[in-house]
């Protein structure tokens, strides 16, 4: 009998989509607008269909390695390979696409052949940091990201400074990448010197002969590149412009993806690479995680352009993601990644929201916005329950992560500063209850303002939503679907051995 788990293959999975998008930009392919958005959703939908099947048939043994040499005298490997982490962040990186693919239906006006060609061609990139093996693989495909990244703000933005919020975040992301790059040859170089291997496997990494401070010199440069992407404060301040600019479509992608990266990234460097520096700098890190929560909170709760707030929020979970990290035992990195996904499909869900207001209201201020559930009640019910999983309300998937991530973070045994930072993040938590009832009830019920729709959501935006809700309520009700997967990660021998 046929067996379905031969047909997966890893270098398809990341470049599926990038086939996908180079067949578009054929010259014999129809230049017509509703064709290319048909066969793009198509070919998005069938590569989440497909990497379905990854997780249908993973289980702790599947390796599917693939490491043809690139760089011989360096050992160097173009190289991808999927363990529990990255089957996780992959599952949700197919997902959001293929929703922000189906909203972009009404966002997108011209152009359609280029944008979805370089839609297709970013799924490529971060599938391709989530599933590398190589460092030098992974440096790539991080730096790769951010050619689609930088046409898909500037280029199809809402706002008048889409051009400019785009360089902006180029130029804070390259930066960051000088020095992850520093940090990425020092880790290779002094592998070198301490195993007499040149081997360019993450999972083979070890410095253990290494003195702690060289360690923790290059753990503190690599933070600063996935610090950009993550991001922390204060090096986070392209990321509200950019979700502001973009296109609707675009900011699901980079708040429920592009942000999760430099988790991924600190997880599979600094905290099991180089465990023994993380162990010094977590309490630090820590710190700056109560600082994206509490102030990034605040700074949302003072905004009133709504996908403002959403974006502040993201930086704010994003903190509660890195104290998970911080904890660096299973219960904490466990609530973390839960959180990676449940915030995930929570923010490309606000987004979405945000984007269907902008639609009909042609306008994204709370002050005007007002009544505006009298005219649209479909959205309002769909907009509340998001919302509602946002702030952690139990049975959905916000609360589950937030909980496990503060046990965790309370469990730390290596440092008392992580146990006071917890039992302070918890009450700060609240804040969020704050600024996104805020939004719901200034935005959908407060003084009726210019903004009168005409119609309620369309059948393509009820999927959209109905998608997520569902995905949430799934999350919440059976979040060991999840949490069993991630119990396998190994924390305390390097990477997991691949």
């Amino acid at each position: 009998m046929f067996d379905l788990s031969n047909i997966l293959s890893l270098p398809v999975l990341v470049f599926l989509p990038l086939i996908f998008g180079l067949i578009i930009l054929l010259p014999f392919f129809p230049n017509n607008d509703i064709f290319v958005r048909r066969f793009a959703k198509s070919c998005i939908v069938i590569h989440l269909l497909y990497s379905a099947l990854f997780w249908i048939f993973y289980d702790k043994g599947f390796v599917s390695l693939y490491s043809p040499e690139w760089i011989k005298t360096l050992g160097i490997k173009f190289g991808f390979v999927m363990d529990e982490l990255a089957l996780v962040v992959t599952m949700l990186t197919t997902i959001v696409f293929s929703l922000a693919a189906i909203a972009s239906k009404l966002h997108i006006r011209q152009g359609q052949k280029y944008y979805y060609a370089l839609l297709l061609f970013f799924e490529t990139t971060i599938l391709g940091i989530f599933n590398a093996s190589d460092i030098f693989t992974f440096f790539l495909f991080w730096e790769l990201e951010l050619i689609p990244a930088y046409f898909l703000i500037g280029y199809w933005g809402e706002g008048a400074n889409a051009k400019k919020s785009a360089m902006k975040f180029i130029l804070y992301t390259f930066l960051g990448s000088l020095f992850m790059l520093i940090g990425l040859i020092m880790l290779h170089y002094f592998n070198f010197l301490a195993t007499n291997s040149l081997n360019g496997q993450i999972a083979m990494y070890n410095l253990d002969k290494v003195g702690v401070g060289l360690q923790t010199l290059i753990s503190i440069l690599l933070l600063i590149g996935f610090g950009v992407k993550l991001p922390i404060v204060p090096i986070h301040t392209w990321l509200p412009d950019a979700h502001t600019d973009a296109p609707t479509p675009i900011s699901m992608i980079l708040a429920g993806i592009l942000l999760k990266t430099g988790a991924y990234a600190i997880i599979r460097f600094n905290l099991q690479t180089l465990p023994q520096a993380f162990k010094i700098i977590a309490p630090v890190l820590a710190v700056f995680a109560l600082i994206n929560i509490l102030y990034t909170a605040l700074v949302a709760y003072a905004q009133t352009d709504i996908k403002r707030i959403v974006a502040y929020s993201s930086i704010s979970n994003m903190g509660l993601i890195l104290l998970g990290i911080c904890s660096m035992n299973i219960i904490g990195l466990s609530g973390a990644v839960f959180h990676i996904v449940g915030h995930g499909i929570i923010t490309a869900g606000l987004f979405a929201v945000c984007g269907i207001v902008f639609l009909r209201c042609r306008e994204r201020d709370i002050n005007k916005l007002g009544g505006i559930a009298a005219y649209m009640p479909r959205l309002f019910g769909f907009a509340t329950i998001i919302i509602l999983a946002s702030i952690g309300l139990p049975s959905l998937a916000g609360f589950i992560g937030e909980v496990i991530t503060i046990i965790g973070a309370l469990a730390a045994e290596f440092n008392d500063v992580m146990k006071f930072i917890a039992l302070f993040a918890l009450p700060v938590l609240i804040l969020s209850s704050c600024y996104m009832l805020k939004f719901l009830h200034r935005g959908f019920f407060g003084n009726e303002g210019s903004c009168k729709p005409s119609a309620d959501i369309a059948n393509h935006e009820f999927v959209i939503l109905m998608s997520i809700v569902v995905i949430l309520f799934i999350l919440g009700s059976f979040p060991s679907s999840i949490l069993d997967l991630i119990q396998n990660i190994n924390l305390t021998n390097g990477a997991v051995i691949w």
